[in-house]
């Protein structure tokens, strides 16, 4: 019989790297925002008028990704505590040096 302790420790990094990616994405998804207000914000008082619509979507989508941006830290905050608590179990189960 071979027991692993491995696979909650791949699970906890796994955890972490899927974390980091969501991070990464919305905070890439802000700055693009960030960007395209800048160049907006040059733009005629009719192009003004005409893109303060999208302007509503764009602070909806800016929250959302500020959401995902603090489930992504909660993602990395758990799977640190996963291969934490993975590391620490091993060989705490079985004495394998007897």
């Amino acid at each position: 019989m071979e027991i692993s302790g491995n696979t909650a420790f791949y699970a906890g990094l796994s955890t972490i790297q899927t974390g980091q990616n969501r991070v990464d994405q919305a905070s890439g998804q802000i700055a693009s925002s960030t960007l395209e207000r800048s160049v907006t914000s040059q733009s005629s008082e009719v192009q003004v008028d005409r893109l303060r619509s999208v302007d509503r979507s764009q602070q909806s989508d800016l929250a959302s990704n500020m959401v995902e941006m603090a489930q992504g830290k909660f993602q990395v905050e758990a799977g640190v505590k996963v291969a934490k608590a993975s590391d620490e179990m091993l060989g705490t189960l079985i004495d394998t040096y007897a």
